[in-house]
Order: structure tokens, then sequence, then C-alpha cells
């Protein structure tokens, strides 16, 4: 199979880039695979992979908020001659502006016209974000409009042979609400799945650690004052690290805490985090946070705890709620916004050695329960599934 995947990949800042690396990692190691095409945005910085095995193709087709991508991509795909298409989606993945935005999200429908093949790995609805959270619009009228906008939208990514789903009660969401017949659930999965991790942590401060792009529904500030609170009334000797960079939509946002909290002591700002630097800034942590005020759909960064054995400080919110359940995650949990609650979560994590390894080590567990590898598998046991399909459909 000539499989095209269509995602950005670092050091691309678009969203969902590190997801892409990893899966396309895994796909590049499978047999059956004899050309992978890697369809992407543009970048000004080298690109460097690891798992160049001989047969993957880049081809940097499009970029962020540009009008041309619909077109530039599908004739990326068809130039390419793959037999298939795996596109990793959000609904904000090609521009943070309406019109470029819709118009890549129209590309699963013009595989359908061009008769290619086509998975979406779609990892959020629209029904399910709070668009006043995630920094869309708090306008009621407006609120309303996006909806409708979201729902055509999905109608148009559901043009898809198949959309892959990360949560359940997506699936159900989606099937009930368009009466759709080709909404399949598949897991998230684990980007790596390291050697059983060293659930000890280094001496020194322990170190508390959110990572993700901020500003919109993560927002540092409930973290910091957690911890501040923290070193107010305990012993704990405590370090914050902020790991990640601005969310598109709130341009200068982690510049403006820095400057709010110049004044906290042993406080951290990495800035981007490059791939080859994640290891080293997930293991050298205590606990990760999700300092969160909503959810957009499944979590990259819990995986990636899971991966390396750490505990996870997370809101009560139904997403991630959710996922912590189907996929065998555990973790404190503490209300949206609450400084005393996540201060209160910390603190049981960071005063009870026994739990915060406990929880490492049932995270690992889950982490190592649904690989990268076997994910990459499932998708190509359904790409298979339709390629029957159609060659059934031709031959009647």
């Amino acid at each position: 199979m000539k499989l095209a995947i269509v995602t950005a990949l670092p050091p691309s800042k678009v969203t969902l880039n590190e997801y892409g690396f990893h899966l396309a990692k895994h796909f590049a190691q499978k047999e059956e695979i004899e050309e992978l095409i890697l369809i992407t945005d543009k970048v000004r910085e080298p690109r460097h992979f690891d798992f160049d095995t001989g047969k993957v193709t880049l081809i940097e087709a499009w970029k962020f908020n540009s009008y041309n991508t619909l077109f530039s991509v599908s004739k990326a795909i068809r130039k390419s001659g793959a037999d298939a298409v795996l596109f990793n989606l959000q609904f904000m993945k090609f521009g943070d502006k309406k019109v470029p935005a819709a118009l890549g999200l129209m590309l699963p429908m013009m595989c359908r016209f061009q008769g290619i093949p086509s998975i979406t790995l779609l990892h959020n609805i629209l029904e399910q974000v709070d668009l006043g959270q995630a920094g869309f619009t708090e306008n009621r009228i407006l609120k309303f409009l996006f909806n409708q906008i979201g729902t055509f939208l999905t109608r148009l990514i559901l043009q898809s042979d198949r959309v892959a789903l990360t949560i359940g009660k997506y699936v159900e969401i989606i099937s009930a609400k368009y009466q759709a017949k080709n909404v399949i659930l598949m897991s998230h999965g684990s980007f790596e799945t390291p050697p059983a991790p060293d659930f000890d942590i280094p001496e020194g401060p322990k170190k508390v650690m959110c990572f993700g792009k901020f500003g919109t529904y993560k927002r540092v500030e409930l973290m910091i004052e957690a911890v501040e609170e923290l070193r107010q009334r305990t012993n704990l000797d405590l370090e914050i690290v902020i790991a990640g960079t601005d969310s598109p939509n709130t341009p200068g946002y982690l510049q403006e805490m820095k400057e709010k909290y110049a004044m906290v002591q042993n406080i951290e700002f990495t800035g981007y985090v490059a791939e080859e630097e994640v290891p080293k800034v997930f293991t050298e942590s205590a606990v990760v946070v999700f300092p969160y005020t909503a959810t957009t759909g499944s979590s990259g960064v819990l995986h990636q705890a899971g991966s390396y054995g750490k505990a996870v400080v997370m809101p009560n919110l139904g997403d991630l709620a959710l996922l912590v359940e189907e996929e065998g995650y555990a973790g404190e949990f503490f209300e949206p916004g609450n400084v005393a609650s996540l201060a209160r979560s910390l603190e049981n994590i960071l005063k009870n050695e026994e739990y915060r390894r406990s929880l490492g080590e049932k995270n690992y567990a889950a982490a190592c329960s649904l690989p990268m590898e076997t994910i990459a598998q499932m998708y190509l046991e359904e790409f298979k599934s339709l390629r029957k399909q159609k060659l059934k459909i031709k031959y009647v």
C-alpha cells in the first residue's frame, strides 16, 4: 500500500504535529507500507526524522491559514499516487481563521470525489466543545452560528470513508446526530512506550509540570497559584515547569504570565520543547498537571505522561474523566478553576511517595496497553477492509 498521511509534523507549531510524528513513525515500520507519503505544512526550519526507512516521501503542500490548502493538498494527493489517505485533523488544523479552516476540512470530500479511500481521525467534535472556554466566542448569537457551521463542516468530514473518534461518547453523539454509519472508535494510543521507567524522581525540588499550548482553556495561573499556596503552608520544596508555547488564539499569553508572576520563585518557562527534549521534561517531573478549564477531545499529554510513568492531576471535566475510565489511567481530580482544590490534589500526591509511585505505575500500564504501533496496525486493517469493499462494489 502507498499510504498518504495529511498532518502537521515537527518542527511545525500547528496543532497535532507531535501526534502526526509518532503515528507516521509507526506506519513507516509496517511491512504492508510500500511508500509512506507525508503531506505536511511548510516550515522554515529543517526537519529531522529518526524513522526514515527508505520508503518515506515528504511533501510540504500547505500553509496555516492559507486559502489555497484545499487545492494544493488535493493536488499533492493526486500526484503522489497514494492508494489511501489518512487525515490527522481537528477543527482548527488548517487555520484559526474561519474560511481557511473550513476549506481545509473539505479535503475528505475531495478524496471521495477522486475515488481515493480515506480515513479521517478527528480529535475533537464541536458538540462537546465549550466555545467560550476554548477561546472561540462568548456571544450567544455567534455561538449559535459557530454550531451551525460546525454541523455543516462535520457533514463534510463525514464524507470520508471512515471517521475515527477517540472517545466512545463521541462515537455515540456523532452517530446519533448525523445518522452516520461510518464512524468508528479508535483509541488515541501512546506516543512511545519506553522500557519500564524509574518511578523515582531526581533529588532536589519536586517539579510540578504542565505541557501544551496555553492561553485559551489551558491557564497556567491556576497551577502557579496552587503551588504558591502549597509553599506557604507546607515544607515542600517545589519547582514550577511550564513547558510549551502560546495557543495560536492567544499570542503573547505566556509572556504576560512571566511578567505577572515575575516575583514567584523557582519557576521555568521552557518555550517550545523539541521532540528530542520531551523525555527529559517528563522524566524529571514529579507530577503532571492539566490546568484546564475545558477540554476539546482526547489528551495527548495524558498518554505521554503515562508513557513516562507519571502521576497526573486533572480537572473533573467530562472528556478527561471519560478517557481515564475508558483507557485505565489514574490520577487526582480537582474542581476546574479552583486553586485550593488543585493545591489539595497536588499535596495528596507530593506528600505521599507510595501513592505517587502507584499512580505512575497504573498510568504506565495503561499506556503500554495501547501503544501507537497497535493503533497504526488497526488503521491498516481498516484500510484493508475499505479496499475489499471497493473491489467488491467494482466487480458487482
